[in-house]
């Protein structure tokens, strides 16, 4: 049954996805839009590695959209990243609001390299003002845009944050967990925030068997600006390497 876009006007926007997903397609319907769908995946791959190539050794900070300037893990991150950059490093972070923005103005500040992957989203994500202009891109697929997180960083901070947060999170641990990636540091900022999902990891996860005993090794949780940043320089510092390599 043929459902017409007046009905699709009618409905709201959700339902209207859903609707439009089940409705019939015929097999040259969906061939054209798979094929078109493969080349704009294949231009967001080239155009981030073009990109990102030339930008150097940077970390990725990962964070809440929601969090306010106000609030002290806004401060928290500028200050991460500001001392990060400080050492040799640039920033990535997601592009949009929040602690992203509070990264990507840490490493303004400091006058380094000034990183945003920004993504497409249905309430329109804005680019926060502190990316460099000739380092900000725009992704339509998640998927594509977690590829230049995980390929172009040297290190991770995790703020406080939601799904999107933790999605990123579970990507960079299963890649160094299975070897896809080096075993670079992963640090949780926050331990009041973290302490939970930390204990579901050792007395469920590894109780039952689901994780090793080394994948708790895997990341490090701490509190303040200068802890993070330690656990990042002494990474490079034990296996005598500077940043800019």
């Amino acid at each position: 049954m043929e459902i017409d876009n007046k009905k699709f006007e009618e409905w709201g926007e959700e339902e209207s996805k859903i609707r439009r997903a089940l409705s019939p397609k015929d097999w040259n319907e969906i061939k054209t839009h798979d094929s078109w769908q493969i080349f704009r995946i294949m231009s967001e791959f080239v155009e981030g590695f073009e990109k990102m190539s030339e930008i150097g050794p940077c970390v990725t900070v990962f964070g809440s959209a929601r969090t306010k300037p106000d609030d002290p893990n806004y401060e928290l991150a500028a200050k991460i990243a500001f001392k990060l950059v400080k050492r040799g490093f640039g920033i990535i972070s997601g592009g949009g609001p929040g602690i992203m923005e509070a990264a990507n103005k840490g490493a303004s500040k400091a006058k380094g390299k000034s990183v945003g992957l920004n993504i497409e989203l249905p309430f329109e994500q804005e680019s926060n003002p502190y990316i460099d202009y000739d380092k900000l891109i725009t992704f339509k697929y998640f998927f594509v845009r977690k590829t230049m997180f995980t390929k172009y960083s040297q290190g991770f901070v995790v703020l406080p944050g939601g799904f999107g947060t933790c999605d990123e999170l579970f990507e960079a641990l299963t890649l160094i967990q299975t070897g896809k990636i080096a075993h670079f540091p992963i640090v949780m900022v926050g331990k009041e925030y973290w302490k939970d999902l930390d204990a579901w990891f050792k007395k469920t996860m590894l109780k039952n068997g689901t994780i090793g005993e080394d994948d708790i090794n895997l990341y490090e949780i701490v509190d303040t600006a200068d802890d993070a940043v330690a656990v990042i320089s002494d990474f490079y510092e034990k296996y005598k390497l500077k940043p800019n390599f």
